[in-house]
């Protein structure tokens, strides 16, 4: 049996389904293009049947990337597969991903279908996938609530069919780790054909689980990891690569599996994922939380002093956090940014270094230090922000403790066009947003508002992410700058910017 392991990444499929987490296609492509640089072997750029927007962002992924193999899902339907294969074909080596429901309660309930009828509709599936590619996979939905012997046999015949690889998934994060390796290895010594496949697995963290029966497939057998960055999907989300991959890196002993990830890259392609959804990475996040690598503890603390190894057992420099937090300022010279934002794992072209190292300069007139954190804001902000049909000029805020109502005057451009208006909330923040929704003529309702600092220090930068709704839509928007209220006035610009754009794109 092979000791590599494939990584196949679903971040931009079943992590972008989750709330809160939808990606418009320039973001989609550009974490597409650092999932190559991280090194994934499979990337499932989407569902192309779900919607043309779907489609067209699977589309442009596999004509971008070169490097990695990119999937599409689809049920197991003639119709869904065609769409697929027409959005994937010009990728290297592009693969149709099908799938069908094995458990008795989906079958019942939402197939209504015989299990012989289910075996029958996965082996049409996979044998016309295999009409248009070699490369197919297909996935027992729910195998961890499947009879094992059915779940043998649909496997068999879809190996049969032309499948080339089997993807046995625990759905709904049902199964528990010691059972999942046993089910997985049934799977494999029952189906006779089953050395002509590779296995994979697809685990949910509905029992905060997926990790541990992901890592339980592998050590019984399977050589395919389906995971997400940060762990990210519905519901309680997915298996975490950043985690599955350091286990399997931190314990090589005990697994004696490699893997291609190159694993520099995974804090910054998590922070990547943070800004263009406008979640921050949670501080006790295993692998590249704040935290992962703080001690605190006067006895941590000495052990650190005397032998790392005492309480680390990775390094900071392996996940791609740097030790050094140094640190740029308004003497830096257009080279040395450049190759600090390289270093971040940014590709930006001469035009874009201009705009950043201009974005520096002006922050290091206004904090002592500029960190790598406060020029991946920057670069957010002024490079990848969507183009605006709302932009803030000016802002001013007035706000007392005397009886007298916060209120806010904000000038900014509305299609180009100069418009400016002044008036009251509860809050500082409240009143901008009253003012910029006034003068947009907007009223969409504010489900979340959210704070960081970007850095340390009182000169932080505030990093304000917020989410809005109206007419059903929901837009996440951030902003950043060292003035918490111009952040939060950015934050709200952008989300009302993003509103715009898919209000668009639906008519």
């Amino acid at each position: 049996m092979s000791d590599k392991v494939f990584i196949f990444d679903t971040t931009l499929r079943d992590g972008e389904q989750s709330p809160g987490a939808t990606m418009n296609m320039q973001e989609k492509i550009r974490l597409a293009r650092q999932l190559e640089t991280l090194g994934v072997d499979i990337m499932e750029a989407g569902f192309p049947a779900a919607s043309q927007g779907d489609f067209e962002a699977v589309q442009a992924i596999a004509n971008t990337i070169r490097d990695v193999q990119v999937a599409g899902l689809c049920r197991a339907i003639e119709p869904d597969i065609d769409r697929c294969w027409e959005a994937i074909k010009g990728g290297a080596n592009p693969r149709i991903h099908t799938f069908i429901a094995t458990s008795p309660v989906h079958m019942q309930y939402k197939l209504r279908k015989e299990p012989a009828q289910v075996l029958e509709m996965a082996r049409e599936a996979v044998k016309y996938a295999a009409r248009y590619t070699s490369n197919v996979e297909f996935s027992a939905e729910d195998a961890s609530r499947s009879d094992w012997d059915f779940l043998a046999r649909v496997v068999e015949t879809a190996i049969d069919a032309g499948a080339t690889t089997i993807n046995i998934p625990d759905t709904v994060g049902y199964a528990q780790p010691q059972e999942f390796g046993e089910m997985v290895a049934y799977v494999m010594e029952k189906a006779a054909n089953s050395h002509k496949a590779v296995f994979s697995v697809h685990c949910h963290n509905d029992l905060g689980l997926a990790v541990a029966n992901t890592l339980s497939a592998l050590k019984a057998g399977a050589r395919q990891a389906e995971v997400t960055i940060s762990g990210i999907g519905e519901r309680a989300g997915n298996a975490s690569l950043e985690e599955v991959v350091m286990a399997l890196r931190t314990r090589s002993g005990y697994y004696g599996l490699e893997n291609r990830i190159q694993t520099e890259q995974l804090f910054p392609t998590c922070r990547l994922l943070s800004m263009i959804i406008g979640q921050a990475i949670p501080p006790y996040k295993a692998i590249v939380g704040p935290n992962a690598f703080a001690h605190e503890s006067g006895i941590h603390q000495d052990g650190m002093l005397k032998n790392r190894e005492t309480y680390e057992i990775m390094t900071p420099e392996s996940v791609g956090r740097l030790k050094t937090e140094i640190v740029l300022g308004k003497h830096s010279g257009r080279n040395a940014i450049k190759g600090k934002v390289e270093e971040l794992g940014y590709r930006l072209d001469d035009e874009q270094i201009q705009i950043v190292f201009e974005a520096i300069k002006r922050l290091a007139d206004k904090k002592e230090k500029v960190y790598d954190e406060d020029i991946e804001a920057l670069i957010h902000e002024e490079v990848f922000r969507i183009p605006d049909k709302y932009r803030l000029k000016h802002l001013s805020v007035q706000a007392s403790d005397v009886g007298v109502p916060p209120s806010a005057a904000v000038v900014m451009d509305v299609n180009d066009e100069e418009m400016r208006h002044t008036t009251f909330g509860v809050g500082p923040i409240d009143a901008v947003f009253n003012s910029i929704a006034q003068i947009v003529g907007r009223s969409p309702q504010l489900k979340r508002y959210t704070v960081n600092a970007i850095t340390g220090g009182s000169d932080a930068q505030g990093e304000v992410t917020v989410r809005l709704e109206e007419n059903g839509i929901e837009s996440v928007g951030r902003g950043s700058a060292p003035d918490i209220i111009v952040a939060s006035a950015r934050a709200y610009l952008n989300a009302l910017n993003r509103l715009a754009k898919k209000e668009k794109e639906d008519k």
